[in-house]
């Protein structure tokens, strides 16, 4: 296949899109990696203030002009953006990434499904419920998942929702700069709050490129490829595809970290992977723009 023909191919984006879920995998792969060093909330300190700079940068969000009723949904996205950043870093902390992403996922998939009434967005319901059941730690012989992290990427997926919710109302006609400026609202929050808690004894220099690379991984490169995608494909099939983030993060978190997930864990991951790209496949037109989209997390 010739470059022009491979531009031109439906491929393209799929590919793109592919190669942003791995970036963002591995960069939370990377960043759970320092743990040990900073801490959790140092991490997502490095992570979310660089990635701020970064987008600041690229979008200069300064020059964004909005209305003042759009000043409350915009003060509330930042706040969510940076938020299910810090819960998401502090609940891979005893959680493993995959069961992690899936956790998250359900705050969008439940957005997703709030006014559904038909029956089949009823199979998708149980579908999630299910996988819900087995990956929460919610007896002695189901899966032994921390309580605590769990309950932590919860948090991240009904702050992503709050995201979602408040990200349409706070200035989608600026586009991916509204992110910028929502990135920046968040870091002015988040960054001193992680540094704060981080472990004061492992800061180093050394530290600036990993964290570099880590927004990077986890913010600039996916975004981007993300919007070249988007422009490409149905906001439908981009849904779709995004909905196997969960299996990709727990390929990462094998690759990357190690972890290892039972059989039974697995197949709930496998659950909440069907009744994401499924309420996505039958979302009617007019709900079709509330779709999980990966922006500026992790």
């Amino acid at each position: 296949m010739s470059p022009q023909q491979l531009k031109n191919s439906i491929w393209l984006p799929v590919l793109l899109l592919l190669i942003a879920m791995t970036s963002i995998q591995g960069g939370a792969a990377l960043a759970k990696s320092l743990f040990p060093l900073v801490g959790a909330p140092g991490i997502t300190a490095l992570r979310l203030g660089l990635g701020t700079l970064i987008l600041c940068i690229v979008f200069k969000p300064w020059r964004l002009r909005f209305q003042r009723s759009q000043i409350l949904p915009l003060i509330i996205y930042g706040l969510s953006l940076g938020g299910m950043n810090y819960l998401f870093y502090l609940s891979i902390r005893t959680v493993p990434l995959g069961i992690a992403v899936a956790l998250e996922f359900t705050g969008p998939l439940a957005l997703a499904l709030a006014s559904s009434r038909r029956p089949l967005d009823f199979l998708w319901v149980v579908l999630a419920l299910l996988g819900l059941v087995f990956l929460l730690p919610l007896g002695e012989n189901v899966s032994s998942v921390d309580p605590i992290g769990a309950l932590l990427a919860l948090g991240a997926g009904a702050l992503w929702a709050v995201y979602i919710i408040t990200g349409k109302r706070a200035g989608s006609q600026h586009g991916p700069a509204t992110a910028a400026m929502g990135s920046l609202i968040g870091a002015l929050v988040f960054v001193p709050l992680g540094i704060t808690f981080a472990n004061s004894g492992g800061w180093a220099l050394s530290l600036i490129p990993i964290g570099l690379a880590i927004a990077v991984l986890s913010s600039a490169l996916p975004y981007s490829l993300e919007m070249v995608a988007l422009t490409r494909m149905p906001a439908r099939t981009f849904g779709t595809l995004m909905s196997l983030e969960p299996a990709m993060a727990a390929i990462s978190g094998i690759l990357f970290l190690g972890e290892v997930l039972s059989l039974v864990q697995w197949l709930a991951l496998l659950a909440i992977i069907v009744a994401s790209a499924g309420s996505t496949m039958t979302l009617r037109p007019a709900k079709a723009k509330i779709v999980p989209v990966n922006e500026n997390r992790e």
